[in-house]
């Protein structure tokens, strides 16, 4: 049988209470006993990788996305159980985990591969930094509401001088994330492609570029105002006048575990559109 880990949202106290509950429900049905740890503990979470078979995560996408990165390093699958609001990546709701225990323990689903995008952050000569997403890197700029230029190039090829508010580096996955509030096009999840989304952009005659996945994009930000590279919206750094941050698809692939089936996005994307037009039409719009 398959061992599982399961990492809860330590600030979600039903997901700590469905933590301890499913762990003995796991153990009572002769499984190996999981691993349950705090999804934010990462140096733990990435120990405790290389003893599993899969991973669920107890929280919403954000918990996911976490336990994803780490987890794509050692090729485990990750399935999302969701308990916050969004839901894109969020795999299984809480009151079917039971039903559903038992195919997960023996395997009986299908992985779905994702491409992440990794991004090199450099001052000068001086390698900063290199990260992982799974939905984007964003550059942006700081406190100030003021625009700041980046010089954006292409495969070493400089392709414009931009004045945005920032600029989204996104995955397939993240082109329903920020990409999309920022007016960027919706792809199919699994499409190995990367999206240079402008945020707010001042007089440029894009908005939004689809690159193959083999593209190598570097933004250097010209702002005496410091701003800022994000990751996945979890991890945010302060730039400095002129730094470079060069992304291009990374080596590891974000694996997640699947139980429905393989057309289950686009009736997700529905639903979710559906839901916010109920919204807008509940609020008077």
């Amino acid at each position: 049988m398959n061992r599982l880990a399961l990492l809860y949202h330590p600030h979600k106290e039903i997901a700590r209470d469905l933590a301890k509950r499913w762990c003995a429900e796991i153990v009572a049905r002769g499984a190996p006993e999981p691993m349950v740890a705090n999804a934010w503990q990462e140096d733990y979470v990435e120990k405790i990788c290389h003893e599993i078979d899969l991973a669920l995560t107890l929280g919403g996408d954000g918990t996911l996305l976490r336990a994803a990165r780490l987890a794509a390093q050692c090729g485990v699958p990750v399935l999302g159980v969701k308990l916050g609001t969004v839901g894109f990546l969020s795999g299984l709701q809480p009151e079917n985990f039971l039903d559903a225990l038992n195919q997960l323990l023996n395997g009986d689903f299908w992985v779905e591969e994702r491409m992440m995008v990794q991004a090199r952050w450099r001052r000068g000569e001086q390698e900063m930094g290199v990260f992982d997403a799974i939905n984007d890197v964003v550059v942006s700029r700081g406190k100030l509401a003021r625009v700041i230029r980046l010089e954006a190039a292409i495969d070493g090829a400089r392709l414009q001088l931009f004045a945005a508010d920032g600029a989204i580096i996104a995955t397939a996955t993240g082109s329903t994330a920020y990409s999309l509030a920022a007016g960027g096009p919706i792809l199919a999840p699994t499409v190995r492609t990367m999206l240079l989304t402008l945020i707010s952009p001042y007089l440029s005659p894009i908005n939004s570029l689809v690159l193959p996945e083999g593209a190598q994009v570097s933004l250097q930000v010209h702002s005496p105002h410091k701003p800022i590279l994000t990751i996945d919206g979890q991890a945010d750094y302060e730039l400095q006048d002129g730094d470079i941050v060069e992304t291009r698809a990374s080596p590891n692939f974000a694996r997640f575990a699947r139980l429905e089936a393989k057309t289950y996005f686009y009736r997700t994307l529905v639903n979710r559109l559906r839901e916010n037009d109920d919204d807008e039409q509940a609020n008077g719009s």
